[in-house]
C-alpha cells in the first residue's frame, strides 16, 4: 500500500509514526487509506535514540504521530528527532500529531520557582521544526496560545457522546462535573444529551502533592439518578474514585465515568476495579494494554477522529466542523480499540 495519498498534483500527504503506539498509527493510516512511511528507529547502548526515514519526504505534507505514553520522556524525544529529521529532509510542512500531549497539566505556576512545562513542550516542537500541532482535548484550551503557529485542537466529545446516547437510558440521568473547572464541558454534554440536569462536586486540590484532591460535597441533586461524570483524563484515578464515592454516598443509582485520556498510572486499575462504577468509557489516545482493561471498561478508538483531522488539514477543510461529529465515511469504521 502506498504511503502517499495523492491530492492535487503538487501536494502529497505522508504519515509517519514513532514506536510508542504503532497500532494507533496503523489504524489512523487505514482510515485515511494510506500506508505509513517506512522508518528506522532504535536505541543506542547509552540510551540515545536514532531515527531515519527510509523513503523520500521532500515536498510532502508530513504528519508525525506519536502517543505520549510511558516512558513519556523517551517518546517525546523520539518525536522531536523525527521532526528534526523531516525538516532536514525538506518536508514541505510538518504537523505533530500527539493525541495526548505530554506535560499539558503543567500549564501555569501554582507556586514560585515552578516551570510552565506545557509551554516548554510547545517551544521544543517549534524549535525542532514543527509547523503545527494536532492534539485531542488539552487539559486547558488556552494552551493553544503557547504555540507560535496553528494548533488543531480536536475533541473526543462527539465520539463519546454517540456511544453514551446509544448505550444508556438517559431518562433519569444527571451530568456531573468532577470539579468546578470542568463545569463548562459538563454543561455542553448536558445540552447535547437533551438538556440533562447538572451537578458538580466541590473539591480542593493540594498543590504540593501530585494527583491528590479531596471532595467536600455536591452541588445539585443526584439521589436516585444515573450520574455521568466527564473528565479529560484518568491518571492514578484517586480524584475520580473520590467523586464516585461522594456520589454513591449521596444516593446516586449508578455512576458512569467518561474520560478522553486513560493514562491509568500506578494504582489506577485497582482503584477503578473496586469503586463500583457502572461503566468506564475511555479513548485510546494512549495505549491501554489488556492487563489494564476491566470487565466494565470500554475503550473507543481515536483513529477515525485523528484521520478526520489530518484529512481536513491536508485538504484545507474545517477542523472546527468535527465538533459536530465525524464525516459520514468515517462513522461506520470500528469504534472500539
Amino acid at each position: 500500500m502506498s504511503a502517499i495519498l495523492e491530492g492535487r498534483p503538487d501536494k502529497r500527504l505522508c504519515l509517519v509514526s514513532g514506536r510508542a503506539y504503532p497500532a494507533q498509527a496503523e489504524q489512523t493510516a487505514a482510515n485515511l487509506g494510506v500506508g505509513l512511511v517506512r522508518t528506522t528507529a532504535y536505541d543506542f547502548a547509552n540510551g540515545e535514540l536514532y531515527v531515519r526515514f527510509a523513503e523520500p519526504v521532500r515536498g510532502a505534507d508530513v504528519f508525525v504521530i506519536q502517543a505520549h505514553t510511558d516512558p513519556i520522556n523517551t517518546w517525546v524525544m523520539e518525536q522531536l528527532l523525527m521532526v528534526d529529521a523531516l525538516k532536514r529532509a525538506s518536508a514541505h510542512s510538518i504537523t505533530v500529531v500527539a493525541p495526548f500531549l505530554a506535560y499539558s497539566r503543567q500549564d501555569k505556576k501554582h507556586q514560585g520557582r515552578e516551570p510552565i512545562t506545557a509551554r516548554l513542550v510547545f517551544d521544543l516542537f517549534r524549535t525542532a521544526g514543527a509547523d503545527r500541532i494536532m492534539t485531542v482535548d488539552l487539559h486547558a484550551s488556552q494552551e493553544q496560545g503557547f504555540f507560535d503557529g496553528p494548533v488543531d485542537h480536536l475533541t473526543a466529545m462527539p465520539v463519546l457522546l454517540d456511544y453514551v446516547r446509544s448505550t444508556m437510558d438517559l431518562s433519569d440521568a444527571t451530568m456531573v462535573s468532577p470539579d468546578g473547572g470542568r463545569i463548562k464541558v459538563s454543561e455542553q454534554w448536558a445540552a447535547k444529551l437533551g438538556g440533562l440536569p447538572l451537578a458538580f462536586i466541590h473539591k480542593t486540590r493540594d498543590i504540593t502533592r501530585p494527583n491528590h484532591a479531596t471532595a467536600h460535597g455536591i452541588v445539585g441533586d443526584v439521589r436516585d439518578r444515573d450520574c455521568i461524570v466527564v473528565d479529560d483524563m484518568i491518571d492514578t484515578a484517586g480524584t475520580i474514585c473520590e467523586a464516585v464515592r461522594t456520589l454513591n454516598e449521596a444516593g446516586a443509582r449508578s455512576v458512569t465515568l467518561v474520560a478522553t485520556h486513560g493514562l491509568l498510572s500506578g494504582p489506577a486499575v485497582e482503584r477503578l476495579r473496586t469503586i463500583g462504577a457502572r461503566e468506564i468509557i475511555l479513548m485510546d489516545t494512549v495505549p491501554i494494554p489488556p492487563e489494564k482493561r476491566l470487565p466494565n471498561m470500554t475503550v473507543l478508538s481515536v483513529a477515525p477522529l485523528l484521520a478526520a483531522g489530518i484529512r481536513s488539514v491536508f485538504e484545507h477543510g474545517s477542523v472546527t466542523g468535527l465538533l459536530n461529529g465525524l464525516p459520514k465515511d468515517l462513522r461506520p469504521r470500528s469504534i472500539y480499540a
